[in-house]
């Protein structure tokens, strides 16, 4: 039995009962409403319209089940609409939050520490090349500093793609010897 005091359970169920005016009726008593407590919630009128969209097809799918009485379809609405709200919310968290609420980012630059210990890393590679025969270093910055591949090292030294390949391996072998020594003062000391 529909309620007196439900005007919008009448049309839902008659909407449950294949009537397609019913749904214009109930979007039009309805919809409005719940797009001004989403906007007021939200603040954005784009989001409000998705969440109101949202709830309007929850609406159409509980229609055959919808028991007059038990509540108004209006309260129902409100409350998934509200209920949608705050999921939304939930979701945008993270851009949303109070300013204080925010930690304090990590600055990305290295430490002074970092940056001292970068710097003798930088030096201690550059005196080991240096001690390198002068076409393994050329393959090794090329390589490994560079990052070229080894078909493009060979194109620019103007040799095979092996002679590289034997080059590099030398040239590491030779630099992993004469930085060996200076592991732990290097900060290498674990790997």
């Amino acid at each position: 039995m529909t309620s007196i005091q439900d005007p919008d359970a009448k049309w839902l169920e008659r909407f449950a009962a294949g009537d397609p005016r019913a749904a214009r009726a109930l979007t039009d008593s309805l919809a409005p409403r719940s797009y001004a407590v989403a906007l007021r919630v939200l603040g954005d009128a784009a989001a409000a319209e998705d969440v109101v969209q949202d709830a309007m097809m929850r609406l159409w799918r509980v229609a055959p089940d919808w028991e007059s009485g038990s509540a108004k379809v209006s309260t129902w609405l409100y409350r998934v609409t509200l209920n949608l709200c705050i999921d939304l919310k939930r979701r945008r968290r993270g851009g949303m939050a109070s300013i204080d609420e925010v930690a304090e980012p990590a600055d990305p630059a290295p430490t002074a520490p970092e940056q001292m210990q970068d710097a003798a890393r930088v030096d201690a590679l550059q005196v080991a090349l240096m001690q390198l025969p002068e076409r393994q270093r050329e393959a090794v910055v090329l390589r490994h500093i560079e990052e070229l591949s080894n078909p493009e090292i060979a194109g620019i030294m103007d040799i095979s793609t092996e002679a590289v390949e034997s080059l590099t391996a030398r040239g590491k072998r030779a630099l992993a010897a004469l930085l060996a020594g200076r592991r732990e003062e290097l900060g290498y000391e674990h790997g």
